[in-house]
């Protein structure tokens, strides 16, 4: 059998010298230890790709060819947003020639990873066609619409164009960011009539808005003539009969449409799983009138802060029971502002109360409309379930009321109950619309969404050629195209696109011809931009925790002046494992004397890193983020004296007696010890 090994003379060449280890007395192999920080580390990247900007995917991923882009003039559909995630960072662009328009522009607030609040689509794209967007034409005011516009607009400035109620939405948003607006900066609105059927030219298009009922007032679709043919987005709709504010969908104008003809149909889909019809909102209002009846306190009311009908609803609900109101939560009251400012709301003189008079007044006088009804941390009814609301402490004679149900995809459902909880220790009458017969009431909510029925029924009222559901995930969009499929219209004329993909229509053709940038970017608690290597790290500290090494050593000699300090933040409690530690101190001693003088600072480093990370992983099974810190201290230093110029000692200026590597080493430890006392009573969430 042939040797492996090469020989020269007959003599075997002598093997590599193996390179000097420290702790190499470890059981555990390093290339165990090696793989499960590996390991970790992957799984922390795989999170926070799920998140990843187009400008992270081209550093993390091998180039790819360019796709090839269609030039010709055929019209371009492109989903940066809302294609995915059960719809969420709602984000369409629509593009023909040198003109584009974007069609709502959301962000996603079901975001779970450490200190994000939400994430909005990536514009790398709109970098490459800045010159062409004309417009941002707006569905309606919910924040997976609207809630990108201050991060996006000002960097693409365009007209934002929707209904009254949703421009003064997007108006509020921009007044509540508290981010300032780069210099220059002017938010540019135009209101339309979307019961006149105005249209506007906006470059190469037409612009229409029809109104439709949804749980915002102010909602449309969107009707986009250009062209190659008339588009029509749907926005977020249901079928209600009978709405409270009588705006019902305008099926005439949508027959009138349908009749002049409609080449694509872009509708949402959110719960086309739903089998019938969603009932009418209407059907909630005598459910709230029999709890008023019977309620033997206050009543608190947690629902949407948008849902204005709703709020207008139980208004006159406390009015008929001669209830005063008093509503409570920032977004509440900002959108109630407008929507009365606008006349969407009225309220009768004498009605309103402020939270504040809430302890003073009479338990049976009394109704609290708030924020909460989804467990959000901070909430107002949240902070009345934990006891730390400045002027509401509930009692067992309440009674709290959740006009609302877990956002779909959200995952809000554990922090809900959490909340009912906490109610319902309290001694609190908790009804929900999940358990309304159980607690022998009727319906409490009624989703702004619409069922099976709905979804066939447009899209038999507008017969497109072409069919693309959005604003779904891939599912939910499965199951819309079977409903276009029944309706009539060919297999070969639909497609369920995902965001990125630049879909090219003709009269005659639909046609996927390459793909854009496309991704997330993250917004942390502040409207800050979060690096999508920052999250990688993030979530590796919460899985794992970190370990800081701090060496100092005297430069001279190689010997540590101190003993090693070891800070262990989210990875194990010190004091309770004082046998790991002082055993890793030992190492460290050991990696000191053998390493420091044999090789340069940055790879004494890098081995120590690994070192540590080996011997915690033996003892712990646990891969922490390790942060080794080597303060190397001179030792040379005598003490010296100024001198004048005529070589006499200069009295005005004092002597100066340089500081020993021991003292320096001691006051490096004063300050570290200072240090680390204000990182261990910091917040445990990492920024």
């Amino acid at each position: 059998m042939p040797q492996n090994n090469k020989t020269t003379n007959n003599r075997k060449t002598p093997s590599r010298p193996t390179k000097p280890t420290i702790g190499s007395n470890l059981s555990t192999s390093r290339g165990q230890a090696v793989r499960a920080q590996r390991r970790s580390q992957q799984d922390a990247q795989r999170i926070a790709n799920m998140y990843q900007t187009a400008e992270s995917k081209q550093q993390t991923q091998p180039a790819k060819r360019a796709n090839f882009i269609d030039d010709s003039p055929r019209l371009k559909i492109i989903g940066l947003g809302g294609m995915d995630g059960g719809g969420s960072k709602n984000m369409i662009l629509v593009e023909y020639k040198d003109d584009a328009v974007i069609m709502d522009c959301g962000n996603d607030l079901g975001v779970d990873l450490p200190g994000i609040n939400y994430a909005i689509a990536d514009t790398a794209y709109l970098e490459q066609i800045r010159p062409k967007i004309k417009a941002y034409l707006i569905t309606h005011g919910h924040l997976d619409h609207i809630g990108g516009l201050p991060h996006i607009v000002p960097k693409f400035p365009a007209p934002i164009y929707g209904s009254r109620f949703s421009i003064g939405r997007v108006e509020e948003i921009f007044e509540n960011f508290g981010l300032p607006m780069p210099e220059g900066f002017e938010l540019r609105t135009v209101t339309m009539n979307e019961n006149t059927h105005e249209r506007l030219k906006i470059g190469e298009f037409f612009v229409e808005l029809v109104r439709v009922t949804h749980s915002i007032p102010g909602s449309t679709m969107i009707v986009l003539d250009t062209p190659v043919g008339r588009l029509i987005n749907t926005g977020d709709f249901r079928l209600d009969p009978n709405p409270l504010d009588h705006e019902r969908t305008d099926m005439e104008r949508l027959k009138e449409l349908s009749n002049e003809g409609v080449l694509a149909l872009l509708s949402e889909s959110t719960t086309t799983e739903r089998p019938g019809r969603t009932p009418s909102e209407s059907t909630i209002e005598q459910s709230f009138i029999d709890i008023m009846d019977n309620a033997p306190g206050r009543i608190f009311i947690g629902l949407f802060s948008t849902n204005m009908n709703r709020v207008q609803m139980l208004i006159n609900a406390a009015v008929h029971h001669n209830k005063k109101v008093a509503m409570d939560g920032r977004s509440m009251v900002s959108t109630l502002e407008m929507a009365v400012r606008h006349g969407f709301v009225r309220i009768p003189k004498g009605t309103f109360v402020p939270i504040a008079s809430a302890a003073s007044m009479k338990d049976d006088e009394l109704v609290v409309v708030c924020t909460g009804s989804q467990g959000e941390p901070s909430s107002a009814l949240q902070r009345m379930a934990n006891g730390e609301h400045r002027h509401v402490k509930l009692k067992e004679q309440d009674t709290v009321i959740l006009s609302s149900t877990p956002i779909p995809y959200s995952g809000n459902d554990s922090a809900i109950r959490t909340m009912v909880d906490d109610l319902l220790k309290k001694g609190v009458h908790v009804f929900r619309h999940e358990t309304r017969e159980v607690d022998g009431v009727g319906p409490l909510h009624v989703s702004g969404h619409a069922s099976r029925e709905e979804y066939a029924e447009i899209i038999d009222l507008l017969k497109p050629k072409f069919f693309i559901p959005i604003y779904g995930d891939f599912t939910a969009k499965k199951y819309h195209i079977d409903l276009a499929i029944e309706q009539g219209v060919p297999r070969a004329n639909t497609l369920n696109a995902d965001n990125g993909q630049i879909i090219t229509l003709s009269p005659d053709k639909m046609d996927v011809v390459g793909e854009v940038p496309h991704g997330s970017i993250l917004v942390d608690q502040t409207g800050a931009i979060v690096n999508n290597i920052v999250i990688k790290d993030r979530v590796l500290l919460s899985e794992e925790g970190l370990v800081a090494i701090v060496l100092t050593i005297d430069k001279k000699t190689g010997s540590l002046l101190t003993s090693p300090d070891i800070i262990s933040r989210g990875f194990i409690y010190m004091r309770d494992n004082e046998e790991i530690m002082n055993g890793l101190r030992i190492e460290l001693k050991r990696a000191v004397q053998q390493r420091f003088k044999r090789v340069d600072l940055d790879r004494f480093k890098l081995e120590l890193k690994e070192h540590v990370t080996h011997y915690l992983f033996e003892h712990t099974q646990r891969s922490p983020i390790v942060i080794p810190v080597v303060n190397v201290i001179s030792g040379a230093g005598q003490k010296q004296s100024s001198q004048g110029p005529n070589g006499k000692k200069d009295q005005t200026k004092p002597d100066i007696q340089p500081k020993t590597p021991e003292e320096i080493a001691v006051e490096q430890q004063r300050r570290f010890e200072e240090m680390r006392a204000r990182l261990l009573t910091q917040d445990p969430r990492v920024d």
